[in-house]
């Protein structure tokens, strides 16, 4: 089985799609040890994420194990999530040394 798209921490919600993918489509990653998949809800093109889980509005978005923004709007399994429906948020690294 091919895998379609990388997740690169368990902790992840969304992962990136290693090719384009159509609606319909079966999008397979590993998680760890075992194979995943999930259906795509909507186009996605190459190099752009897939949500793994439904997020609600607000909620964070985890790749690489760290957030890497927040929703603007709900988002449901399987739909593409890109600069449309995320923003950053600004971190404070100096108190997440301590």
């Amino acid at each position: 089985m091919a895998i379609d798209a990388l997740i690169m921490s368990p902790e992840d919600n969304v992962a990136t799609c290693v090719r384009d993918v159509k609606k319909g489509e079966a999008v397979v990653y590993r998680k760890g040890g075992e194979l995943c998949q999930v259906e795509a809800k909507e186009d996605i093109p190459y190099c752009h994420k897939i949500a793994l889980e439904p997020m609600e509005k607000n909620a964070v978005v985890r790749k690489y194990g760290e957030m890497i923004g927040k929703t603007t709007m709900p988002i449901e399994k399987g739909c593409w999530v890109s600069h449309e429906n995320i923003y950053s948020v600004p971190r404070d690294y100096d108190s997440e040394m301590i």
